[in-house]
Formats: structure tokens, C-alpha cells, sequence
């Protein structure tokens, strides 16, 4: 993965409930280290601005056009 725009055209899916969770957003990123620590992804629809914060370590696997994440993961 090359650049944040790799990211953000994947659709991220939740894998305990097959759910599609919506399009990453944006990341946050460890200023110290440089690595990505969590995928943003928004929620709510069109008025509500909510996001849903995903931490890298609850995905699962990156592929070429979705990103499979256990959101319930109590790593």
C-alpha cells in the first residue's frame, strides 16, 4: 500500500456480520513511528456527522477493493 488514496477507495466490511460499514474517510496516524493507527469511516448518512474509528489492529485483511474488519475484536 502506497498512499492513502490506496485506502480510501476501499468499502470496509465488518466480517462477524457481513455488515458494509461504508468507504474509509481518513486515517490517524502515529506521528512517531509514521504507521497508521486506526481507519476512519463515516456513519450516520448524509446530516449526522459521525464517524466510526476503526484501530489497525482489528483488520482483518486488505484486498483490492474492500477492507474486512472485526469491529468486536477485544484485542
Amino acid at each position: 500500500m502506497d498512499r492513502f488514496q490506496d485506502l480510501k477507495n476501499k468499502e470496509v466490511i465488518d466480517i462477524c456480520d457481513g455488515k458494509r460499514l461504508g468507504f474509509v474517510c481518513d486515517v490517524e496516524v502515529d506521528i512517531c513511528t509514521g504507521k497508521i493507527h486506526a481507519i476512519i469511516v463515516p456513519t450516520g448518512g448524509f446530516f449526522r456527522n459521525n464517524e466510526l474509528v476503526i484501530l489497525w489492529k482489528n483488520i482483518r485483511k486488505i484486498g483490492d477493493d474492500i477492507i474486512l474488519v472485526d469491529i468486536n475484536c477485544d484485542c
